[in-house]
């Protein structure tokens, strides 16, 4: 490859990345973060926590509706620093191993392997990125009351307790999760907008991003499900090391609750999976079109 227009890092088209995920990332927080709240609930507390119609109604009436969105803001830099990693790296690596079917024929049908093995590679860049983000939602998020809730006190405990290397707690329960989970995320949706293009072709194209999005959300959480319970246990604990709690607590957790404990909080997660994802794919799509038409046209 040669000139600039070649060059898969060139900065208009990492820009372009940035800007579009950041867009579908704010969509996606506010939009799905009230059951992401209850879903960490169930997961790491599941005998006071049961249903979602039980944990939403518990919530609100011992703490406000505010405490659904607990979380929040660190979820939303931390979604944005995800997102431009995920979708950075992903769009970097479509530019740098293009799918000849593709480039011979822009109709054709995609790879049906290329966009699940670039998603998993994905997914242990992104991860690196969001981990310290996700161990202070998770502390958070399961403080119940109304002492010690915000995000920055619960990073200055961090930091007393156990300095910057309490950001990278349970790094390998992150790895463990978003493999599978982006291998999905992104090869699901790739395969699902090609099928709607085919099969449904009088389908608007937002309403193909927007369902498509959806769709491989909830695809890829019944995927990564059984291993971001046990990741959600240990991020949540004052006691977790940078590597080594993931394993005994994914083998805890099978051996007191049996396989069915691996999939406490998949009903809120689905729940949320559709429209939260749904909204960051369609933010993403719309956000890469006002790009290109009103930030920086592609000459």
């Amino acid at each position: 490859m040669t000139g600039s227009d070649s060059n898969f890092l060139n900065t208009r088209d990492v820009s372009r990345d940035i800007f579009s995920a950041t867009i579908g990332s704010i969509l996606c927080c506010y939009t799905g973060q009230p059951l992401d709240t209850l879903k960490v609930r169930m997961q790491t507390s599941p005998t006071i926590y049961t249903t979602i119609l039980q944990s939403t109604q518990k919530t609100i009436k011992e703490e406000g509706v505010k405490a659904l969105w607990k979380g929040s803001v660190p979820t939303a830099l931390g979604m944005a620093a995800e997102n431009a990693m995920a979708f950075g790296v992903n769009e970097a690596l479509k530019r740098a191993f293009p799918d000849p079917r593709k480039e011979r024929d822009p109709t054709a049908r995609p790879d049906l392997v290329r966009p699940f093995f670039m998603g998993w590679f994905t997914g242990m860049a992104s991860a690196v990125v969001l981990l310290p983000s996700e161990v202070i939602k998770a502390k958070t998020q399961v403080i119940v009351g109304n002492n010690m809730t915000s995000s920055t006190d619960v990073y200055k405990r961090m930091m007393r307790e156990q300095g910057v290397r309490s950001l990278f707690c349970g790094i390998d329960a992150q790895l463990m999760r978003d493999g599978p989970f982006y291998a999905v995320f992104f090869g699901g949706y790739e395969l699902l907008c090609y099928s709607f293009r085919t099969h449904v072709p009088s389908m608007p194209e937002e309403l193909n991003f927007f369902i498509s999005g959806g769709l491989a959300g909830m695809l890829g959480w019944t995927v990564a499900m059984p291993f971001d319970v046990p990741k959600t246990n240990v991020q949540s604990r004052w006691d977790t090391k940078v590597v080594g709690s993931y394993f005994p607590e994914f083998a805890r957790i099978v051996r007191e609750r049996g396989i069915r404990g691996l999939y406490h909080g998949l009903g809120p997660t689905l729940l949320r999976a559709f429209p939260a994802n749904a909204a960051l794919f369609l933010g993403v799509e719309m956000g890469k079109k006002f790009f290109d038409g009103m930030l920086w046209p592609k000459h």
